[in-house]
C-alpha cells in the first residue's frame, strides 16, 4: 500500500516545530495561562496516611473563613457525579473496587483527595484545609507487592479475600522440554522500583458548567481529549455534544495524562454543583503522590540455551504492584501484560511461559507510562541474554546476533504471542556496529581499565509494540479509539487549515501532520495552519498515546490531503478545459506536465469562494476534506533497535556515570528526522533515569510516600545526560501509504536495559553484579560488599 513519495517532499526533511519560536519566546498558553471570569479556586485535602479510616466531622471553620465559597466532600459530589470501576474483558477476574471522585469514610493510599474547597483564591483554598476538622483512623497498611500476596497480608480494602487484583499464565510451545534438553540454563531475579512522569506542566482543570446550556466547558493538561469527553459525559451524565474538552498547549505527558482521575473530575463536578468556573493546578507535592505511578515489577526469569547458544525458552513470574485501583479505564495490568509480552522479542525462540500477579497495594495506582511496559521486558531479556553470553564465555554482542531474528523468518508470531513483521534486525545491526567502531571503542574501555577505572559497555536489543490498532482495546470493551481523523479546507487565499483529532503534547507530531499535509496537497508547510486538542473543533480520534501520531494520525491526514488535492485538481481541470490527470499542483502552484505554472491556487480558492458565477455548470468543487484512518491489520507496529550504553561506575561512592550512549533503530519512514531524534534523545534521558535515579519509596513500615518532593524524587539533569548519538534504518510499514511506525517511545524502551548491562559489565571486573532499578549508589556499594 505505499505510495511513492516525491523525492524533494516534504515528508522526511528536517524541519524545526512551527510552533518553536512561540514557546520559547514565552508566548506559550498552558491551562493555568487562561482564565474565566467569575471562576473559583479549588485545594484538595488528601489522605496523609496511606490506609485510614476517617469522618469529617467539622466543615463550619472552613465555611466561614473569608473567601471560601464552598467545602465539599463525597456526599456533596453524589448528585453531580457517578461513580465508577475499572473492568476490562481481556482480565476477567480483575478486582478493582468501585472509585468516586472523593473518598468517602476509608482512604486507601496517600494523597488520596477526601474533601475540597472552593474559595477566591489558592491561598485561601489551602488556609481552608487546615481548619477542616477530621478524624482519622490510621489502618495498616499492604505496601510490598510480595509481602501484600501473604494470607496475614493487611486488607488494602474491606471485604475482598485477598489483595490478589488479577492473575493470568500464557504462552506457547513445550517450556518442560525445552529446560530439559537445554545445556544452560541462566535465571535471575530482578526488581523495579515504582517511579511516575514528571513533566514541566503538571496536571490540571479548568472546568465551567453552563447550566443555562447544560453544558460543560473544561480545559485540561490532557493527553487524549476526545477520551475525556467520552468519560466526563458518561460520569457526569451529559450528553457528549454538550462536553467540550480544551488541551492546548500542553507541557509534557509521558502516558500519566491519558487517565481519568478523581481529582479532575471532582473539579468538573463541583463546578456543575456550584454553577461557576472552577479551577485547580497540582502543585508538585501533590503530584509526587498523586499522579499515576508506574512500573513496580518483582520478575523471575529463566533462559534455556542449546547446545550452539541457541535460545530455546524462556519462563517468567512477574508480580506486580498495582497500587489501590486498576487505573481507568485502561487498567493497571495493560503495563505488565505488555511487559511479559516483550520480553525475548528480538529473538527466536520456540517456548515461552509467562506468569502474572497484579497485587493490590495501599499505594497510588500504577498505569501506562512512556514505553508502557516495555523497558521491564527488555531489560528481564538482556539481562539474561548477558548471563548466558558470560557462561559461554563469548562476546555479548556476539550471541545476540546469533540469536536475533532474521528477515527471512518474518513474518513470525512468537511464542508470548506478540507478532513480528517488517523488522531489520541485520540491517540494524551492520549500522549499530558502524556506528560504534567497536574495535576502537573496545581498545578505549581496555586504556581506561587500565588505569584501574570500572568502566563497562552494555548492549540492549529492542522490539517494540507501537501504534495500536482497533484490536487493542476494542475486544476488551474499553473505549478508546485507535482510529484518528483528519479535516482539511482551503481558505480563499489559498492556505490550508488542518484540524487533526491527535494531540501536540510536545513531541512535535503537529509539525508531522503539516509536513504530510503539505505534500498530500501539493503546498508549503508555511501555508498550512495546525489546530489540534479541542473536542470543539477537532475531529474525534485516539489523541497522544502508544507513538501513534505519525502511524495513525499521519495517514489521516495523508489521506485528507489527497482528497482535497483531487477536489482542487478536478476544478482547475474544469476552469483550463483539460483533464486532472494533465495537470499537477507543486508549491501552491497548478501546473501542466511540462511544469509550467498554469494556475496559481490562490486564484482557484477566490474563483470558487467570490466568483462563483464563473464557473462552469455543475461544478459544485468541495474545498473540504474529511479523512479518517483506522489499520485494519496487524494490532501493534513492530519497531526494532539496538542500543548501547558506556558508564563508569565510582568503586567508593557507588555513583553511576553515563559517559556515551548509541542508538539505533527502525521505526519505518520518518516524518521528520529532526523530531524522530528528538524524540530518541529525550527517550534516552528519560531511561537513564529510570535506570539511575528515579524512585517513588515507601517507608517500609508505615507506608509513608518519602519520595514527596524534587530533592528526594531525582531527575536526570545535564550532568546525567551523556553525549548521545542516533542511527537510523527504515523499514516501511507496507500496510499504510506512508509507511510510518511508532518513534516517540524507542529511546526509553531500551536505555535503562543498556544501562543495566553497562554498569554488570562494569562489575564484573569485581565479581559483583546488580539487579535492582534505579542502580543507586547504595545498590552498587551493597553489591560490591561495601554496605550491608
Amino acid at each position: 500500500m505505499n505510495e511513492t513519495l516525491p523525492d524533494d517532499g516534504w515528508i522526511g526533511r528536517s524541519l524545526p516545530r512551527a510552533a518553536t519560536r512561540r514557546l520559547v519566546e514565552g508566548r506559550g498558553r498552558y491551562l493555568d495561562d487562561h482564565a474565566a471570569k467569575g471562576e473559583l479556586h479549588a485545594a484538595f485535602l488528601r489522605s496523609p496516611f496511606p490506609h485510614a479510616a476517617f469522618r469529617i466531622s467539622d466543615r463550619e471553620a472552613a465555611r466561614t473563613l473569608p473567601g471560601v465559597r464552598a467545602v465539599l466532600t463525597a456526599e456533596d459530589l453524589v448528585p453531580a457525579c457517578r461513580s465508577w470501576r475499572t473492568q476490562s474483558l481481556a482480565f476477567a477476574g480483575l478486582v478493582s473496587p468501585v472509585q468516586g471522585p472523593l473518598a468517602r469514610e476509608r482512604a486507601v493510599y496517600q494523597g488520596e483527595p477526601v474533601a475540597l474547597v472552593l474559595a477566591a483564591s489558592r491561598a485561601i483554598a489551602e488556609d481552608a484545609l487546615e481548619l477542616i476538622g477530621i478524624d482519622w483512623d490510621e489502618l495498616p497498611a499492604a505496601t510490598d507487592p510480595v509481602a501484600a500476596l501473604e494470607p496475614d497480608a493487611p486488607a488494602v480494602h474491606q471485604g475482598l479475600p485477598s489483595n490478589l487484583a488479577w492473575r493470568t499464565e500464557f504462552g506457547g510451545g513445550d517450556v518442560e522440554a525445552a529446560f530439559a534438553r537445554a545445556a544452560l540454563v541462566v535465571e535471575d531475579r530482578l526488581v523495579f522500583t515504582r517511579h511516575t512522569g514528571v513533566p514541566l506542566e503538571s496536571r490540571g482543570a479548568l472546568a465551567s458548567y453552563d447550566p443555562a446550556a447544560e453544558a460543560l466547558e473544561v480545559r485540561l493538561s490532557h493527553q487524549i481529549p476526545h477520551q475525556m469527553q467520552v468519560h466526563l459525559a458518561e460520569l457526569l451524565d451529559l450528553p457528549m455534544g454538550r462536553v467540550r474538552v480544551i488541551a492546548g498547549d500542553v507541557g509534557g505527558g509521558f502516558g500519566i495524562k491519558m487517565h481519568v482521575y478523581p481529582d479532575e473530575v471532582a473539579i468538573c463536578a463541583a463546578s456543575r454543583l456550584l454553577r461557576r468556573p472552577v479551577r485547580w493546578v497540582s502543585d508538585r507535592i501533590e503530584a509526587l503522590m498523586a499522579d499515576i505511578h508506574a512500573r513496580e515489577h518483582v520478575m523471575r526469569a529463566r533462559m534455556a540455551v542449546d547446545a550452539e547458544g541457541r535460545i530455546l525458552a524462556f519462563d517468567v513470574d512477574d508480580i506486580q504492584g498495582l497500587g489501590a485501583y486498576s487505573v481507568y479505564p485502561r487498567s493497571s495490568t495493560v503495563e505488565a501484560i505488555s511487559a511479559l509480552r516483550t520480553v525475548g522479542a528480538p529473538y527466536r525462540f520456540d517456548a515461552y511461559r509467562a506468569r502474572l500477579r497484579s497485587v493490590l497495594q495501599n499505594k497510588v495506582p500504577t498505569g501506562q507510562y512512556r514505553s508502557v511496559g516495555h523497558p521491564i521486558g527488555c531489560a528481564t531479556t538482556e539481562r539474561l541474554v548477558d548471563l548466558a553470553a558470560a557462561a559461554r564465555g563469548e562476546d555479548p554482542l556476539e550471541f545476540r546476533r546469533r540469536n536475533l531474528l532474521r528477515e527471512a523468518e518474518l513474518p513470525w508470531t512468537n511464542p508470548a504471542g506478540g507478532r513480528m513483521a517488517e523488522l531489520s534486525h541485520t540491517a540494524t545491526l551492520a549500522e549499530f556496529e558502524r556506528l560504534l567502531d567497536l574495535p576502537s571503542l573496545r581498545a578505549e574501555i581496555a586504556a581506561m581499565r587500565a588505569q584501574g577505572r570500572l568502566v563497562g559497555l552494555g548492549f540492549a536489543a529492542v522490539v517494540e509494540y507501537t501504534a495500536s490498532g482497533p484490536g487493542a482495546y476494542g475486544p476488551a470493551g474499553i473505549p478508546v479509539s485507535a482510529v484518528d481523523t483528519v479535516v482539511v479546507q482551503l481558505e480563499p487565499g489559498g492556505d490550508v487549515i488542518a484540524r487533526a483529532s491527535v494531540a501536540e503534547i510536545g513531541q512535535g507530531i503537529q509539525q508531522g501532520i503539516v509536513q504530510v499535509v503539505a505534500d498530500a496537497v501539493g503546498v508549503s508547510p508555511s501555508r498550512i495552519t495546525i489546530h489540534t486538542g479541542d473536542t470543539g473543533n477537532a475531529p474525534h480520534g485516539g489523541g497522544a498515546w502508544a507513538s501513534r501520531g505519525a502511524g495513525i494520525g499521519g495517514e489521516a491526514a495523508w489521506g485528507a490531503g489527497r482528497k482535497l488535492r483531487a477536489e482542487i485538481l478536478g476544478a482547475a481541470a474544469s476552469l483550463l478545459q483539460t483533464t486532472p490527470e494533465a495537470l499537477d499542483l507543486r508549491d501552491g502552484q497548478v501546473v501542466d506536465a511540462t511544469g509550467t505554472p498554469r494556475l496559481a491556487l490562490a486564484d482557484l480558492a477566490a474563483t470558487v469562494f467570490f466568483r462563483g458565477h464563473e464557473l462552469p455548470g455543475g461544478l459544485q468543487p468541495q474545498f473540504t476534506a474529511t479523512h479518517q484512518f483506522r489499520r485494519e491489520e496487524d494490532v501493534f507496529l513492530t519497531t526494532n533497535g539496538l542500543q548501547a550504553s558506556l558508564v563508569e561506575v565510582d568503586p567508593d561512592t557507588g555513583l553511576v556515570t553515563p559517559l556515551r550512549h548509541w542508538v539505533v533503530g527502525d521505526c519505518g519512514r520518518r516524518l521528520n528526522p529532526l523530531l524522530v531524534d528528538e524524540q530518541v534523545r529525550g527517550g534516552v534521558v528519560q531511561g537513564i533515569g529510570e535506570a539511575l535515579l528515579e524512585a517513588c519509596r515507601y517507608d517500609p513500615g508505615n507506608g509513608q510516600l518519602l519520595t514527596g518532593t524534587l530533592a528526594d524524587y531525582l531527575l536526570p539533569m545535564a550532568d546525567n545526560a551523556p553525549d548521545i548519538t542516533v542511527g537510523h534504518v527504515e523499514t516501511p510499514y507496507s500496510g499504510s501509504a506512508l509507511g510510518a511506525k511508532g518513534a516517540g517511545e524507542a529511546g526509553t524502551c531500551g536505555a535503562p536495559a543498556a544501562v543495566l548491562c553497562a554498569v554488570n559489565d562494569a562489575l564484573a571486573a569485581r565479581g559483583a553484579a546488580v539487579t535492582e532499578m534505579p542502580i543507586t549508589p547504595a545498590v552498587v556499594l551493597r553489591a560490591l560488599g561495601t554496605l550491608p
